[in-house]
């Protein structure tokens, strides 16, 4: 018996298939490269092929299972190729031929044909045209215009139902479940069971509310959040914007002056006094939260923080707004933001003799919805939505772009 024999591989059967329908079997041993498989298959199936040398690079075989190209200089075993497998012989397609140097100029200038006009043509094209009195700054801001008026109707409006409410003998008691209501808002609480995950992880528990805090809840940023800032010597720093501990001492002194209440024999200018308490409560609870995340990032531009927070508060927490407004003239000024319309213009007017919005200015829920919006605008969805306060803002706006349009 000769050594080759003895040493051989095991001898594999396979299938090959052409795209014109040919079909034979091939029987190669397993250590035969991909390459001389297909030469064969080349000389089965185009007799006289292999004269030309490219013929064997212009073909592949694909393994029909798994539809993988193999590769020519690995064998058949190590493609893992099985006996009985089904290869498909197929020529590869020519590349695309490069374009001609006038085909390119002529695309090159199609394109040029196609494209927009600047700023330059616009103006050279429009030179001639008659000129219209249109304030084109006006309608760019006049959803911002908006906005800045919305406010100013806000803290009319909370004059004009702060007025009405105290006339109602039950407001205080609708105000005391109203400020407890907004005592179990979650915005200051803190999610337990994320705490609870990252301080088992071994972060400090002040460093861990901080995170969360700065990454809505997300246990996941939060963490990433302390990985990234491990070595900042600012990590335990209080959060921009926050309020002093003595402001919640001041609140909760507040608070008791107000739950104690009137006695029986006070009179109703105890009430009175006890409902502007109750106003001033709840507006220390709604003052403007400044996203401690736009802080960060516009302080560390070089702005101070009371200035980071004011532009804020006049931008809606908006930090790109925020920006523009620090490095531009700064108005609306924040003092701006505490001023009332004019309560004898036709706009308010019209908002004060619409019956929905009069019936809902005798609803204290009104009331603690202008409040929100008026420190927290982002949270005006929210109040459009509600079923109570949603009527008036709807009025309110309607009137408003009903009068803009005259």
């Amino acid at each position: 018996v000769q050594e080759e024999k003895i040493f051989a591989g095991k001898v594999l059967r396979l299938h090959v298939c052409t795209m014109e329908g040919a079909e034979w079997l091939e029987e190669v041993p397993e250590d035969t490269t991909v390459e001389k498989l297909k030469e064969r298959c080349l000389k089965h199936c185009v007799p006289g092929s292999l004269e030309d040398p490219k013929t064997v690079t212009h073909h592949k075989l694909i393994h029909a299972t798994s539809e993988k190209v193999l590769t020519d200089t690995k064998t058949v075993l190590e493609e893992n190729i099985q006996d009985r497998d089904v290869l498909l012989l197929i020529k590869k397609r020519a590349p695309p031929p490069l374009p001609k140097m006038a085909d390119v100029s002529a695309e090159e200038k199609r394109k040029q044909e196609q494209k927009a006009p600047d700023k330059d043509a616009i103006l050279k094209a429009t030179a001639n045209l008659p000129s219209r009195n249109v304030d084109r700054t006006v309608a760019h801001h006049n959803m911002r215009d908006f906005q800045t008026e919305l406010r100013k109707i806000l803290v009319s409006l909370i004059e004009v139902a702060q007025k009405l409410l105290a006339l109602n003998p039950d407001a205080v008691e609708l105000f005391k479940k109203a400020n407890a209501m907004l005592d179990e808002d979650e915005e200051d609480r803190v999610d337990e069971i994320a705490l609870r995950q990252l301080t088992e992880m071994g972060f400090p528990e002040s460093r861990a509310v901080k995170a969360l805090r700065l990454n809505h809840m997300s246990v996941t940023q939060a963490m990433e959040w302390l990985i990234e800032h491990a070595d900042d010597p600012t990590v335990d720093a209080p959060l921009p914007g926050q309020t002093p501990s003595e402001g919640t001492a001041e609140a909760g002194a507040s608070s008791a002056e107000v739950t104690a209440g009137p006695s029986s024999e006070a009179g109703g200018e105890e009430a009175k006094d006890e409902l502007t308490e109750i106003f001033k409560k709840i507006r220390r609870k709604r003052e403007f939260r400044p996203d401690p995340r736009a802080v960060i990032a516009l302080m560390e531009m070089g702005f101070d923080e009371k200035e980071v927070v004011d532009a804020l508060r006049v931008n809606n927490n908006q930090q790109n707004a925020a920006c523009e407004w620090l490095l531009g003239d700064r108005k609306p000024s924040p003092e701006d933001l505490d001023k009332g319309i004019d309560t004898n213009s036709p706009l308010f007017q019209a908002i004060l003799e619409n019956p929905v919005v009069q019936l809902g200015l005798t609803n204290p829920k009104t009331l603690l919805a202008f409040e929100d919006m008026l420190e927290n605008p982002l949270n005006s969805t929210q109040w459009m939505n509600d079923p109570e306060t949603g009527p008036v803002m709807l009025q309110i706006s309607r009137i408003f772009q009903t009068l803009n349009r005259t």
